[in-house]
């Protein structure tokens, strides 16, 4: 058995999709899931199952069924998110803060998608991909250009974004 965490897209924001913990963890122990817990309210469900390829469109298609609607998953190990808690890319200072943008293509995007992506470096906002992960290290609130939205807009594919001191305290409890 493996553990994993499920970053489900748009949960709980903003008054749609919404989903209450405890029946998402239903949800997942009927899947075949064991050892379900989630964190927060935003769609952070931490489990274990027997590794599997398909595993991500597999829970995917299973909230699908189950909700009547599409939810978009992003499947990680707790390895693979231990290691991006620990040694980010960026390391915010102050009242920066740190984004992880984790991208449908566990490979990344394409070198024009990625140059796009950096040219819109600025005093706010840096930029870094690293795999399936963006990074934005926010160093204006104020004047960010970051959002999802923008994100899935200039790489021309799906994401779901978690802030880095989420993905830190999901290591601690869970990890």
């Amino acid at each position: 058995m493996k553990k994993y965490i499920a970053f489900l897209r748009a949960i709980n924001v903003g008054g749609t999709k919404i989903i209450k913990m405890e029946d998402l963890r239903k949800m997942f122990e009927s899947f075949g899931c064991v050892n379900v817990q989630t964190y927060i309210q935003s769609g952070n469900v931490i489990f274990e199952a027997k590794e599997s390829a398909g595993l991500e469109v597999k829970i995917e298609k299973q909230l699908e069924t189950a909700l009547g609607y599409k939810v978009e998953t992003f499947l990680r190990t707790m390895d693979e998110i231990a290691k991006i808690a620990s040694k980010p890319v960026f390391e915010p200072q102050g009242e920066e803060t740190l984004h992880v943008v984790f991208l449908r293509n566990r490979q990344g995007v394409d070198e024009k998608s990625e140059q796009n992506l950096l040219s819109l470096k600025s005093e706010a906002d840096d930029f870094a991909i690293k795999g399936g992960e963006v990074y934005n290290l926010r160093r204006d609130r104020d004047k960010s250009v970051f959002s999802n939205n923008f994100i899935e807009k200039v790489l021309k594919t799906e994401a779901t974004t978690r802030n880095i001191n989420t993905l830190r305290k999901i290591v601690e409890k869970f990890g």
